[in-house]
């Protein structure tokens, strides 16, 4: 009988044994498994900051990449002007800068690179409640951003005081307008100024016999509910732009560090390709050659 409890005991310890050592030769694989596929599921995230003038193209591109990189998510870092972008690219709190403007001397350390990605075409629109005016010549553009002329009735238009939304002298779209319009002439004094291109969008939206200066893609892209004006007697478009009637358009382009992460270096290679220039072209843009 003693025999038999022996065995009986000694087969409890050796199950006991065999227990344990299955418990702990699995256990650490199965957890090491489980947080290898966590790594591999979780979204690799590109943060891009970007100008307001710059906005649009990139979440544009962004849009398109993620749809087909589902293991990518896109962020976007609130805007500001593209030298707030290019800091925070140099400060490695974006991965990717949008910016109006080519790299300055004074803001490449040597770690970045610049490319520029589209021209963007400048539209003079009015709110959708001006009637009879559709064509503005330098003259008479001058004349409303001065001030002289502050009725549409002036123009051809209904007995109605106009109403200028402009931009901060240093933003992109004020200095292409002085280049090409207005030249040196000041701004009236009841120009409302607004430091964010969507902001002057929403107003003029808002706020009828309205008339201001933005991205003619982003019109198109929001197909926006304001009226297009010609300059000149030229139509704001693409095709005017490469056959050179049309000349306000400003340089877009983004900065990123010359060594990338691999989910950076793809958006930037899906941006630069074919498909990348066809959704340029089809929402507004002038791709850079």
């Amino acid at each position: 009988m003693k025999k038999i409890a022996d065995s009986i005991i000694i087969g409890i310890i050796l199950l006991g044994l065999c227990s344990c050592t299955s418990v702990k030769s699995t256990d650490p694989i199965n957890s090491n498994q489980v947080i290898s596929q966590a790594d591999s599921q979780a979204p690799k995230i590109i943060k891009i900051g970007a100008s307001s003038s710059t906005v649009t193209v990139l979440k544009l591109l962004a849009q398109a990449y993620q749809s087909q990189n589902k293991t990518v998510k896109i962020e976007f870092i609130s805007n500001s002007q593209s030298e707030g972008a290019i800091a925070a690219l140099k400060n490695d709190i974006i991965d990717i800068a949008g910016s109006s403007h080519q790299l300055k001397p004074e803001e490449d350390n040597g770690k970045v690179q610049y490319r520029e990605l589209a021209k963007d075409l400048l539209l003079v629109a009015t709110n959708n409640n001006i009637k009879g005016v559709t064509n503005l010549s330098t003259k008479q553009l001058k004349a409303i951003y001065k001030g002289d002329i502050t009725n549409w009735r002036e123009l051809g238009g209904a007995n109605a005081d106009i109403v200028v939304l402009d931009r901060p002298e240093d933003e992109s779209a004020k200095k292409l307008l002085r280049k090409y319009y207005l030249g040196e002439e000041k701004t009236t004094t009841k120009a409302v100024i607004l430091s964010k291109e969507g902001e002057l969008i929403e107003t003029l939206q808002s706020t009828p016999n309205s008339i201001g200066t933005f991205s003619l893609a982003s019109s198109l892209i929001n197909q926006l509910p304001v009226n297009h004006l010609s300059l000149n007697g030229v139509v704001p478009k693409a095709e005017n732009f490469a056959s050179g009637q049309y000349q306000m358009v400003r340089q877009i382009g983004i900065i990123w560090e010359k060594a990338p992460s691999a989910p950076t270096q793809g958006f930037i290679d899906f941006i630069f390709s074919k498909e990348g220039k066809k959704l340029l072209q089809n929402n507004g843009f002038a791709p850079a050659k």
